[in-house]
């Protein structure tokens, strides 16, 4: 009996998984920080469609919204010659890392895949080392969206803020009403997050000039002080849990009717989609007050490292073909509240969240206003940023003023800007 006869003998499903077996099966250990409602689910999805394949997943899930705790449990990881088959890691680290001689080269996939045709150039630039692929994008995130709850804002009284004075005004309003205005949590990053809005509203070339290049008149600006003015207003509307709270629990005060607003990236959408709400009807999305026209982006990646075996570089190989594939960026991105890194995904299934954010993203593209976020790893390098983050958390746990704060920003940076 021949080949095919055998298969033809053989119940379907076994076929099914014999011949979906690859001649390589391996143990990928994927290093993330994927742990809330909509992100679980994320994850999860990339795991199914990889076993699918015949690998094996062993899941390295480190808490922490930001992925500062997962940086130093990596760094000790590759540091004691065991690092994982691939790990979350974004922008400028990517570089980093790449200066440590401990990646793998993605190239030929990227070139059986059409990466460089299927990705913006703002994308695939941020994905290479020294002009090769080291990293697969799996989505990108607008980082300067406020989120908002209607029925609070009716029984308030209130409308939905454009810019900081009418954010004052409805938080008043909403305060008077008995609710929080805006949830926070009162930690390094999400002060960061909250303050690089504030920024972006002082002009996308103010952004430019204070949080890219780093321009030491633009940090302590005249601008920069009303930065920080701006963000002790908002620190008066928040409550006295802030502190210390996780970003997803601040969104689900939102979601649970206890806060009007919350300023956080897209990722925060994956939760409202968990909890069943629907797209302008239980909650709303609208850029952060006052950066109308702007994109702040923030792109998670998977950087690949240097592994041996065949079984463990087919994995690799594997794990990154399905990253890229169009079935997974569209699942997982519907599942966090991103939007697809490539540019030929369908955004039908998309909701209205989803599909202005497709079209803000292209625009500011278009218009030069599309800005790495300095909070979230994608402009500076993390000394840089470790030392705004210091500044920013310093001035909001103090009574600084806000002048003094300017001048500490500029000397900070470039204390760490080499």
């Amino acid at each position: 009996m021949n080949h095919k006869a055998i298969l033809r003998a053989l119940p379907a499903a076994l076929v099914t998984a014999l011949c979906s077996t690859p001649a390589l099966a391996g143990e990928v250990e994927v290093l993330h920080w994927w742990t809330s409602g909509g992100e679980a689910l994320s994850a999860a999805e990339l795991q199914r469609m990889l076993e699918e394949q015949g690998h094996t997943w062993k899941d390295f899930a480190v808490a922490g919204g930001g992925g500062e705790s997962a940086m130093t449990v990596l760094k000790s990881r590759v540091v004691s010659g065991n690092p994982p088959t691939a790990a979350q890691i974004k922008g400028p680290a990517i570089q980093e890392w790449g200066d440590e001689g401990v990646l793998a080269t993605l190239d030929q996939t990227a070139e059986e895949g059409n990466w460089d045709q299927l990705l913006p150039q703002v994308v695939s630039e941020v994905m290479k080392y020294d002009g090769s692929y080291v990293a697969v994008p799996v989505n990108v995130h607008r980082v300067n969206w406020m989120w908002a709850n209607p029925e609070i804002f009716d029984k308030a009284g209130a409308q939905v803020p454009s810019n900081w004075e009418e954010f004052e005004t409805a938080a008043q309003k909403i305060q008077e009403a008995g609710f929080v205005p805006l949830a926070h949590g009162g930690q390094p990053w999400q002060d960061a997050t909250t303050f690089e809005m504030i920024v972006l509203s002082e002009g996308a070339d103010f952004y430019q000039r204070a949080f890219v290049e780093l321009d030491p008149e633009a940090l302590d600006s005249q601008q920069m002080v009303e930065a920080f003015e701006t963000l002790r207003m908002l620190q008066q509307y928040t409550d006295e849990g802030a502190a210390g709270r996780d970003w997803n629990l601040a969104t689900s005060m939102v979601i649970n009717d206890r806060a009007a607003m919350q300023l956080m990236g897209d990722w925060a959408k994956g939760e409202f989609v968990a909890a069943d709400q629907q797209a302008e009807e239980d909650f709303l999305c609208v850029p952060a007050p006052g950066t109308q026209g702007a994109y702040l982006f923030n792109i998670d990646s998977f950087v690949m490292f240097d592994m041996a075996g065949d079984g463990a570089q087919a994995a690799q190989r594997d794990l990154a073909k399905t990253i890229m594939s169009p079935e997974f960026q569209k699942i997982f991105n519907l599942n966090k509240g991103s939007i697809p890194a490539r540019t030929d995904v369908a955004m039908d299934e998309f909701d209205p969240c989803g599909k202005a954010s497709a079209e803000d993203f292209q625009q500011a593209a278009d218009n030069d206003t599309l800005l790495p976020s300095m909070a979230h790893g994608m402009a500076v390098k993390s000394a840089v940023q470790g030392a705004i983050y210091d500044t920013v958390t310093g001035f909001y746990n103090s009574d600084i003023s806000p002048e003094a704060a300017a001048e500490q920003l500029a000397r900070a940076v470039q204390a760490n800007n080499y």
